[in-house]
């Protein structure tokens, strides 16, 4: 069943978020000019975006070359959120730590990875999109998604470039409700998932 484009926000914003990435971002930071924090900045979020898109596009075609099954891809997908959604629950944000100077070119790599990946879209990100993507039996579906996938990306662009303020307002207690609350719909959409795929496999439960 197609969902609403605030579905498909909540549901990405949910797993899709940067929030773990900001103390190990705010680290990256250090010790680097602002037009240098900039660039880190849009390396990272473009960086998502790509990933995003990419898995919208063709994720089902991999699934198809691979012969795995819509249902045993949201069984697995689901687990992974369901993994995900725990973790997210039982962490808590670190303080950004002390690091020696780096320069921009040797930062730079480490906003892809593990800034970007995995980190802000890591596999639960990528198999919420490629389901969202095959319920989505629409042209105006995929363009609900892509516009959530913009909407994401530009809330975590705008995360990253307000990063000082934003844990300096926040503090730990902030990120670690956030990160909380992100996590219980994370485990819960997971969930969704699973049962969804087990329902798709025997006919006959639903």
């Amino acid at each position: 069943m197609e969902m609403t484009f605030q579905h498909y926000l909540l549901g990405l914003f949910a797993v899709a978020n940067n929030i773990p990435a900001l103390p190990p971002y705010m680290n990256m930071c250090r010790e680097i000019e602002k037009n240098g924090q900039h660039r880190l900045c849009f390396v990272a979020t473009s960086t998502s975006l790509t990933i995003m898109t990419v898995s919208m596009l063709i994720g089902a075609a991999v699934l198809d070359f691979f012969g795995i099954s819509i249902a045993a891809f949201r069984i697995a997908g689901g687990l992974l959120l369901v993994s995900s959604g725990l973790g997210m629950l039982k962490s808590r944000c670190e303080e950004p730590g002390s690091i020696s100077a780096l320069r921009l070119s040797d930062v730079i790599p480490l906003a892809v990875v593990p800034i970007a990946i995995p980190l802000t879209t890591g596999a639960g990100t990528i198999s919420t999109i490629i389901l969202f993507a095959e319920s989505a039996h629409t042209i105006s579906g995929l363009a609900k998604i892509g516009a959530a996938i913009l909407g994401v990306s530009a809330v975590n662009y705008l995360t990253f470039y307000y990063s000082p303020v934003i844990i300096r307002v926040l503090g730990h207690t902030g990120m670690d409700i956030f990160t909380k609350i992100f996590g219980l719909i994370t485990l819960a959409l997971g969930i969704q998932f699973i049962l969804t795929g087990v329902t798709g496999a025997f006919p006959v439960l639903h």
